[in-house]
């Protein structure tokens, strides 16, 4: 089943969407930040209390205290946006797959957020320069390469790459664990292990001359991947379960 709130665009570059949402407008990062702040004071106080148990974040000393960053997650369950928007220390702007617009109730949060919509299952050219333009006003973008909610790993699409490499930002990875069966009030669930997020060593794409064609950005894809699959355990890397076959010819590390 698809996420609702983060997606990875692909590079298979489509027109903008006919749907109208508030992203499609000129990206203004000052009236924005007041009303995210409110908002994830309530994901603290309300969603984290009765909604999602949290067990915390490790490694936030890698998220950049300023300056435009990529957030890159796994995503295995419907709530790991909101957990990561909540525990990480700076507003984040997730890329959300444009029928989250539409879900009652829920779909309200990607709209007074102004989250960046997406079209599934095909490159949004639209998605892919306002990403860019989040990104060059010094705020963090959160992308889910897989696209689509997932036990264990599936292959990355080529989109993270692609504004990896055009935006020269770093790039965070961030694992996510123990969010299944969130949001929920059940007691039983409250009983279990919560959400944990952790963050690992930040990286860019090496810069090349012109734009990296297909093959290119699929390699750039799978190395940052594998670099995502370290951090997790090993029932939860799927196709990227092997990491002996990870390479870092495209990563520069902070």
């Amino acid at each position: 089943m698809d996420g609702g709130l983060v997606h990875g665009p692909a590079t298979a570059f489509s027109e903008p969407s006919a749907i109208t949402t508030p992203a499609a407008a000129a990206y203004d990062h000052a009236r924005l930040e007041g009303r995210r702040r409110v908002l994830r004071w309530l994901i603290h106080n309300l969603a984290f209390r009765f909604l999602v148990k949290v067990e915390g974040a490790e490694g936030l000393e890698n998220l950049p205290a300023q300056g435009g960053a990529i957030v890159m997650i796994n995503h295995i369950a419907f709530v790991d946006p909101v957990v990561v928007m909540g525990l990480l220390p700076r507003n984040i702007v997730p890329m959300a797959k444009i029928e989250a617009y539409r879900y009652p109730v829920f779909g309200l949060l990607p709209r007074i957020w102004e989250a960046i919509p997406v079209r599934r299952g095909e490159g949004d050219r639209a998605a892919l320069r306002k990403a860019t333009q989040v990104l060059g006003a010094g705020e963090v973008v959160l992308v889910a390469p897989e696209g689509t909610r997932s036990p264990s790993m599936r292959r990355g699409k080529e989109g993270v790459a692609f504004l990896g490499w055009r935006s020269g930002s770093l790039i965070v990875p961030t694992s996510v664990e123990g969010t299944e069966g969130f949001p929920s009030v059940s007691s039983g669930r409250w009983r279990q292990a919560g959400a944990t997020v952790r963050l690992g060593r930040p990286f860019r794409f090496k810069a090349s001359e012109g734009r990296p064609g297909r093959e290119a950005l699929r390699s750039m894809t799978e190395e940052a991947m594998y670099i995502l699959a370290a951090l997790l355990p090993e029932r939860r890397r799927g196709v990227y379960s092997d990491l002996s076959h990870a390479t870092t010819e495209w990563i520069d590390f902070a």
